[in-house]
């Protein structure tokens, strides 16, 4: 049999003692999803409710909030089900479908952080010209950059893992990611590598690009009292998102590039799950509690149910 053939299916690690404490580990993860999609869900559904939210901040956080539920249904199904089997084994197009989704998320993710680093930027230094510059057409185009650009970014990556042919078939990971699926490969990945880092490049310029606005934002904010209180209440919700997405990132290229089976398991997979877990809890929760307009609609409920009480 030729030793590079395509493999059908792949094997996923295994969490550490699955056989023992998968109930446990079902639980906790199934725990996690749920309230990952009612923080989320609950946020848009707020935000699509209230005409008052009807803003470009609160449109890009909802946009924010449909691509963490988007990015949490690639992982948390598949592995919900193979902690019920105990069977960690994947499908080659359900391999590349779940890289797909995850890494879209990822994608998206930080474009709408830079997207929302703009916003903030023409709201506070130029805010006679914010409606006319944050209009809903531009927000709508702006969203939808978001999306092209994350989808035919990852398309491309996702093509380029497929055209390799392979001769290993286990992933060190409790989910697929191209660049562990190029691991696999006897070829040569140096188109992959390249790819690879023009992505991380892309990234690292929308990285450096948020840095400069909230720079440049807290300049001038510093001669009124006003635009201070504005960019402590608005900005600093986005500044926590982008710390801790960006750590996330980190953690999850270094794991996929540099990652060694030297390396403790269970550290391994917190930096494998960090970037699966934490950002789409996180979001949520930072601006409904940060965001005076969101949090006083969020509460709205609970404050009606201790009126009648």
């Amino acid at each position: 049999m030729d030793n590079q053939s395509h493999f059908a299916t792949y094997n996923l690690a295994e969490p550490r003692d699955s056989k023992s404490y998968r109930h446990i580990y079902f639980t906790c993860f199934f725990v996690i999803y749920v309230l990952i999609l009612f923080l989320n869900i609950w946020l848009i559904v707020v935000i699509v409710l209230e005409r008052a939210l009807h803003e470009p901040m609160y449109i890009f956080l909802c946009n924010l909030c449909i691509n963490g539920i988007y990015g949490a249904t690639g992982f948390y199904p598949k592995f919900l089900y193979d902690l019920i089997l105990d069977s960690y084994v994947i499908p080659s197009y359900m391999c590349a479908l779940q890289a797909f989704v995850i890494y879209t998320s990822v994608k998206c993710e930080y474009c709408t952080l830079a997207v929302m680093a703009y916003d903030r930027h023409v709201a506070i230094c130029r805010p006679l010209d914010y409606h006319t510059k944050m209009n809903i057409f531009v927000c709508v185009r702006l969203i939808a950059f978001c999306w092209t650009v994350s989808l035919i970014t990852m398309a491309i990556s996702v093509s380029l893992s497929n055209r390799m042919a392979l001769c290993k078939y286990h992933i060190d990971k409790l989910y697929c990611d191209n660049w562990s699926m190029v691991k696999l490969s006897c070829q040569s990945t140096v188109i992959n590598n390249t790819y690879g880092f023009l992505i991380i490049a892309f990234l690292f310029t929308l990285f450096v690009f948020i840095i400069v606005s909230y720079i440049k934002l807290a300049v001038a904010c510093k001669t009124s009292l006003e635009c201070r209180r504005k960019f402590w209440q608005t900005c600093l919700p986005h500044l926590f998102s982008l710390i801790n997405f960006s750590v996330a990132m980190l953690f999850d290229t270094m794991y996929s590039r540099y990652g060694s089976s030297d390396f403790p398991e269970s550290l391994r997979h917190f930096l494998a799950l960090e970037i699966i877990i934490v950002p789409p809890l996180f979001n949520p929760v930072i601006y409904g509690l940060k965001l005076k307009e969101i949090r006083k609609r969020l509460l709205k409920p609970f404050n009606n149910i201790k009126s009648f009480g």
